[in-house]
């Protein structure tokens, strides 16, 4: 891949309305629906927040075919909106994916609207490993994965653990079956349930990124402390 299709990278966001009572469903039994929704709202807009700065082409994939509208309006910049089809992560993984590489041929790289540590950083290391790699995980701390991108079209994933703790695995073993090379970044979490909430308070702390200082602030009012020691909690 040349250093113009490195600079022009799809960023695919996978994404879900936050509406009270949909999404979220584990946070939400923990700290109920309607903080779970204002959550879930605060992370949206930290993912998007990225992607207002990416230098290539972003792709929204709402998760409802209904919400096509509402996910045109979430960017002030040129976007594309692909829905997710019905299926498993996998398969909708696999659906977005064949659409955005018709006629496009170069890296895509895919993540999620709640894992607002990724930084800049981490997507530029996405970007650069595609210049030499066929893919870059990142590995989440309970086995799945933050972010995924490839330069060329995925093998099957529709069978593959998703949503478990095997879900690292068995990608990077399905990808290395089919001859891919794969690059790894450093190891991060998203935001699933309440205990992952103290960690993020500390993490975004010194995090200058107006959405993150948002969403750490309205963190802090809820009483989660950003003085704890976020290594020491995910070990």
């Amino acid at each position: 891949m040349s250093d113009a299709q490195h600079k022009a990278a799809v960023l695919v966001i996978f994404c879900r309305r936050p509406v009270v009572g949909i999404g979220k469903q584990r946070l939400a039994s923990q700290i109920g629906t309607a903080l779970a929704a204002e959550i879930a709202t605060l992370l949206l807009a930290a993912a998007l927040e990225d992607a207002a700065s990416w230098p290539g082409p972003v792709v929204i994939a709402p998760a409802e075919t209904n919400d096509t509208t509402w996910a045109d309006t979430l960017l002030d910049r040129s976007i594309r909106v692909i829905p997710q089809v019905t299926g498993n992560l996998g398969e909708r993984l696999q659906s977005v994916d064949r659409i955005v590489r018709t006629g496009r041929p170069g890296a895509v790289i895919y993540t999620g609207s709640d894992a607002p540590v990724l930084s800049e950083s981490d997507y530029r290391a996405a970007r650069a490993a595609l210049l030499q790699h066929d893919v870059v995980l990142a590995p989440a701390l309970d086995g799945g994965v933050t972010l995924m991108g490839a330069r060329c079209p995925w093998p099957e994933l529709a069978d593959l653990p998703w949503s478990s703790e095997q879900l690292y695995a068995a990608l990077s073993e399905r990808c290395t079956a089919h001859g891919l090379s794969i690059a790894g970044l450093a190891s991060s979490y998203d935001v699933d349930i309440a205990a992952d909430l103290p960690r993020l308070c500390a993490d975004l702390r010194t995090d200058r990124r107006p959405a993150r200082q948002m969403l750490y602030r309205r963190l802090c009012s809820l009483g989660y402390s950003a003085n704890q020691d976020s290594a020491a909690q995910r070990s």
